[in-house]
């Protein structure tokens, strides 16, 4: 019997440019009107996935195509619905898409090539509190929640970026543990920040930034008690949230019985239920279904509205590619030559992952609503920025390992004594 292979990344690059032309076609033979923005919009993502992958592949041989495929699939799944919703909305999209792909290559030989990133740590912290206290100093109110701010008409979210921040500064705490001090200033830091979250109402975020140190935490010490503790302290603080906060007693409420406040603050949640039920299995089609009856379709509820005119089969697909990261994210954390690259990559996983978690848990009523964005498919300039940076950080990570196995690695960018592992005890 002959073994099944995994498809080439050349199939799946081939499966991603057919996706685009298909889907856009079908839009602009059901629009009302004669439209052409759409082959423009699909043009011009094909354009930047093949020079992206052109250009990574042929300079970096060991970067990881199947992660840098499934974030353009993902991308490509965003944009076509994006362009269904609004055309105005994609052609945004398309140009945060470009700049991300660039801030992507730039973290990566950034990684690849430069090895002060544990010394920076104390900086990435003050930084983080500082990009935090911006958004409750100068923020206005989107949706109840003061996490957005605008510099020269462009609007900013700090906890987008702020998610990086942690990533790297959480890594390097951990890279160089030494027990109760280490844990003193993980403690002051996660917390300190969580703390500044709930003043902006942003729970998608908090929730986003304990899980994902708490699976860091796990990564750099091995300790299950330390995490057990990690995760008590987190249920205490959110009990403590629900009793001094009425925004998280409303989100609570909605998430237990949305169509009792249906008239009110439910109507987005049941609208979403309402459209991923008519889609079905296998969707409504592409443009027959009713996105604009779901609120806020273009970012918090892109799910909702992919499953209309999808299917549950396309949602699951969705799920699916991102267990594939996950897959691919662990195989480049296991290949790492050193704690502070693995722990990384960890986090850069465990924070794309879980806020594709968050956000369609939250839209099928499986966790309480938080607000958050589905990585690389919402809308979104600053959750489009962080999260290329995030898989910019993978493949310098990705690439680094592979040149240490091809025998070309640069020993004066790998020294012992700066990368050592730690042995840890439970």
């Amino acid at each position: 019997m002959q073994s099944m292979r995994r498809p080439s990344s050349g199939s799946i690059l081939f499966m991603i440019t057919l996706f685009y032309v298909l889907a856009f076609s079908i839009i602009f033979i059901n629009s009302p009107e004669t439209d052409y923005r759409g082959f423009i919009v699909a043009g011009g993502a094909v354009g930047l996935l093949y020079f992206q992958y052109g250009a990574l592949t042929a300079f970096f041989p060991n970067v990881d195509r199947y992660v840098l495929l499934v974030a353009n699939f993902l991308c490509a799944v965003g944009m076509v619905m994006l362009y269904r919703i609004d055309p105005d909305i994609a052609i945004k999209q398309l140009v945060w898409m470009g700049i991300g792909m660039f801030f992507m290559v730039i973290t990566m030989l950034a990684i690849r090539y430069w090895r002060a990133w544990p010394n920076l740590k104390w900086v990435l912290m003050v930084g983080s509190f500082g990009l935090l206290a911006l958004s409750i100093v100068f923020s206005g109110s989107v949706f109840g929640a003061k996490n957005w701010f605008t510099i020269a008409g462009v609007t900013v979210q700090p906890s987008e970026f702020v998610k990086v921040l942690l990533v790297v500064a959480l890594a390097g705490v951990l890279h160089q543990y030494n027990g109760f001090s280490s844990l003193l200033v993980i403690a002051g830091y996660v917390g300190g920040c969580l703390i500044l979250l709930l003043l902006q109402k942003d729970l998608g975020a908090a929730l986003l930034y304990a899980g994902t140190a708490i699976i860091m935490l796990y990564a750099g010490t091995s300790n299950k008690w330390l995490v057990g503790g990690a995760v008590g302290a987190v249920s205490v603080g959110s009990v403590l949230a629900y009793k001094l906060f009425p925004h998280v007693r409303v989100r609570v409420a909605l998430w237990q019985n949305p169509w009792a406040l249906y008239e009110s603050q439910g109507y987005q949640v049941v609208q979403g239920l309402i459209a991923i039920a008519s889609g079905g299995l296998f969707g409504l089609g592409l443009t027959m279904g009713m996105p604009m009856a779901v609120p806020v379709r273009h970012t918090d509820f892109i799910f909702a509205v992919i499953c209309e005119e999808f299917g549950l089969i396309i949602g699951v697909a969705l799920v699916a590619f991102y267990l594939v990261f996950i897959v691919r994210g662990a195989i480049i954390a296991m290949d790492a030559r050193n704690s502070f690259d693995a722990i990384m990559a960890i986090g850069c996983v465990a924070m794309i992952t879980l806020q594709c978690f968050i956000n369609i848990g939250g839209v099928v009523k499986l966790i309480p609503l938080t607000g958050i964005t589905l990585p690389f498919v919402s809308y979104g300039g600053s959750s489009m920025l962080s999260c290329f940076i995030l898989l910019g950080i993978l493949e310098g990570i990705a690439i680094k390992n592979g040149d240490a196995d091809s025998m070309e690695f640069d020993e004066e960018l790998y020294d012992e004594d700066d990368y050592a592992y730690d042995q840890y005890e439970d």
